[in-house]
This record gives structure tokens, sequence and C-alpha cells, in this order.
């Protein structure tokens, strides 16, 4: 109890002894002393029971009370009520501030704001560009079902997926220019925020971006074709102190030639939805092509283990896989130092498929793993010029790969190597009439 609480207290318990002990004098000079203590009792009691009632009163009528002079304990009482009352207003205040500000933040951006109730999928609040790009009404849609509201937009399946929900790219059925971006972020048990965004002019300037890198490779083939042509005519041993130099422009100019070749296949890749033929990709000729390769690329200076343990086949299509595992592969030999090992293995996974190239090169540092797909995006720039890579190959395979609907998980460890694994589902996988379990391993 603090201080001041209990200097009243006791204050308090002293007033009454004192009053008892005035009844029990008077009590006793007039002979009837239990009398008039009961009666001083019952009213120190009575004047208790009025503070207490006066208190209630204004508790319940919801009335500020004031700090009151005295320092009785019904007085202290007053104080902390007073006090404690102050500071209530005063959090109250501040939550007020703060839920202004915050409804002021989500009013001004951009995007269209949601709040969703879980269970029953109702509209709780959204903010002024939600009116814009989801053509909603306040207050008419609060407390109205959003899969109605937001018609002719099929979201009941979306809806359904509650925390597994994907970003949905929808056109815009009230504005035929618009494509919306939409987000389903669930933030508490009860409520779902619905992030809706027009990303048409990002689209645009992808669709920018790729067609000035396809229209640029195109133009570059012509000049790198004439270059390559002078190039062969000119013969090293009739100008032998040309002849480094004659080696470098070749060799720097077969690299532009393949960082062109890169670039168009993603542009490519990139501007398709899906696949435009499909069939079925005989699994035991594409890894003997690929070990081929690898013993070409590797030149002996590498051990080549495959191993084709799944004895299925795939359903995709041909040219599209051959060039990612091809891509796994060089870029395995060109990371892997001389005396390293390469194993191409095809393995069972469930009712699917798993692709895994390992090597035991460099390694990869856990930080670029995230961005490692991306295009031109190197983890060290210098070994890759020695090694003569463009930067696009896992690009070029993820591209291929989500084409598939497969996936690409990378594992790696400095200095122990990397392990890059192609995941395909059951639809992918077709039976194999040849079963051999085939093992092979190349000096």
């Amino acid at each position: 109890m603090p201080p001041r609480a209990r200097s009243a207290w006791f204050r308090t318990l002293g007033q009454l002894a004192l009053i008892l002990a005035i009844a029990a004098v008077t009590g006793l000079a007039i002979g009837q002393p239990w009398p008039v203590i009961t009666f001083a009792a019952l009213g120190v009691v009575a004047w208790h029971y009025w503070r207490l009632r006066s208190v209630l009163v204004r508790l319940t009528a919801r009335q500020r009370l004031t700090p009151p002079l005295g320092e009785g304990i019904w007085n202290e009482l007053d104080r902390l009520l007073h006090r404690s009352q102050s500071e209530m207003r005063g959090r109250k205040k501040r939550l007020i501030d703060m839920l202004r500000a915050y409804r002021a933040a989500a009013a001004a951006l951009p995007d269209a704001i949601v709040v969703v109730e879980r269970n029953s999928q109702r509209i709780q609040w959204f903010n002024e560009a939600a009116i814009g790009l989801l053509q909603l009404k306040y207050p008419r849609d609060i407390g109205g079902p959003i899969v109605q509201r937001l018609q002719p937009l099929q979201l009941s399946h979306w809806l359904a997926s509650g925390r597994n929900a994907e970003t949905l790219e929808v056109a815009s059925p009230w504005n035929p220019a618009a494509t919306l971006s939409l987000r389903l972020i669930p933030y508490s048990d009860d409520l779902w925020l619905l992030v809706a965004r027009d990303v048409s002019r990002l689209l645009q300037l992808e669709q920018m971006r790729r067609d000035f890198v396809a229209n640029v490779s195109h133009e570059l083939r012509t000049p790198l074709t004439v270059v390559h042509g002078y190039l062969d005519m000119l013969d090293p041993a009739e100008h032998p102190d040309w002849a480094p130099m004659l080696a470098e422009m070749q060799r720097q100019s077969q690299r532009m030639t393949q960082l062109v070749e890169d670039l168009l296949t993603l542009s490519r890749l990139e501007s398709q939805d899906s696949l435009p033929a499909e069939e079925t990709v005989a699994m035991s000729p594409m890894l003997t092509t690929l070990r081929r390769e690898a013993v070409a690329l590797s030149q002996g200076r590498h051990e080549i283990l495959m191993e084709d343990a799944a004895a299925v086949d795939l359903w995709g299509s041909n040219k599209e896989l051959h060039s990612a595992f091809s891509n796994l592969v060089g870029n395995a030999i060109r990371y892997t130092p001389a005396g390293g090992t390469i194993r191409i293995r095809f393995r069972p996974e469930g009712k699917g498929a798993v692709l895994e190239v390992a090597d035991s090169g460099y390694g990869i540092p856990a930080a670029h793993l995230p961005r490692i797909t991306e295009r031109f995006y190197r983890v060290s720039t210098s070994r890759s010029r020695e090694s003569g890579g463009t930067g696009l190959g896992l690009s070029i395979v993820k591209h291929v790969l989500n084409l598939h609907q497969a996936r690409l998980e990378i594992s790696s460890e400095v200095g122990r190597g990397s392990t890059f694994s192609c995941h395909f589902g059951a639809d992918r996988v077709r039976p194999r009439e040849d079963l051999a379990l085939s093992f092979e391993a190349l000096p």
C-alpha cells in the first residue's frame, strides 16, 4: 500500500476509535454506555455507506471525479479514482489518435485495402482506393459478403484457400485496360486483409523490357555472324603475331553469341504461358546425351557419374527440358575444379521424379541462394568471366521448370559443392518400357 493511502487508512481508523471513545464516555456519563456506543457505530457505518453510494453513483453516471481536498480514506479513494480516470482518458486519446493515424495511412495508400471477416467473409472496412479499384460503395457494402460485392470476379475458390492463397492476377471487369493483383493476408484469427493493386503499368514495362531484349538480341545476330565470318577467314599461321589476339577475339565473339542465344531463349520462355507442344520425353536417351555433353565439356578433367534409378519418362517439351538439364550440367562442370566429381542422378520421389545434378565444386554461400536464379546474377564476377558463363542459365532452368509445373531446389555448402534438383510431379511422369537400371562412371 502506498504511504499516502496507508496514512489515510490509519487516520480513518483513528477517527473511528475517537468517535467510539467519545460515545463510551458520553454513555458512561448518562449511565447508558452501550446504547450510545451502538448508536455512534451505526452512525459511522451509515456515513461510510453514504460515501460509498456517492462514489458508485458517480462511477455509474460516468461522471468525472474532481480531486478532493480532505485527507480521509474516502478522499484518498476519490483521488485514486480521479488519477485512474485521467490515465484511462489519456490512453484512450492516444489509442484514438493512433487509430486515426492508421486509418489515414490506409486511406492514403494507392492500393485497395479491404478488411474481411474470416468466417462469414463479410466486409468490415475498406479504404478510399477500394472505391475506385474495386467499385465498393460506402456505407452500402459494409457488412456485405465480399464475393457478392466483387462480382463478376470469381473469388470463392481463391478465398477458400485461406493462408495458402497465392497472388491472383485478373483483368479488371470495371476497367478493361487495368490488371488487378490480389493478395490475401490473414493478420489475425478472425480477420483477413484483401490487398488489390493495379499492376497494368508494371506489366506494360515488363513487356517493353522483354520486347527490347528480344529485338536487340535479334539485331545482334547479323553483326556477330559477320564478325565470325571474318575471324574464320583470318589464318593465324599467316600472321603469327596476331594469333593470341585472334584467339581472344574468337573466344569473346563466341561468348557474345552464346549470350545472345540465351537472351533469345529466355525472352521466348518468358513470353509463354504454357508449352506449345508436349510429348513423352524419353529419359534414357536424354541422360545419355547429357553424359556425352558433360564428357565433351569436361575434356577429361572431371569424374562423371550417371545414375538412372527412376525408370520413368517425363511428359513435356524435349527441347526445353534438354536446355534446362544441359545448363545445370554445364554449370556444374564450369564451376568445379579439375579432379572434381559431377553426379547426374534421375530418381523417383513418391509418385513423381527428380533429376539431380551434384558437383564437388566451390559451393554457393547461403546469402546468394535466394537470388541465384535471377538473370545476370553472379556469385563471383571474376570466376564467371573465367568460366565463360552468361548469368542466364539458371533463369532459363527456372522458367522451363515453371512451364512444366516443376520446381528447382538448390542446396549448397561452400567448399563442398552444390546440388541442383528438378522436382516433377506425378502428372509429369510416364511409365517407361525399358525398366533397366543403369549406372555408369566415366573418368
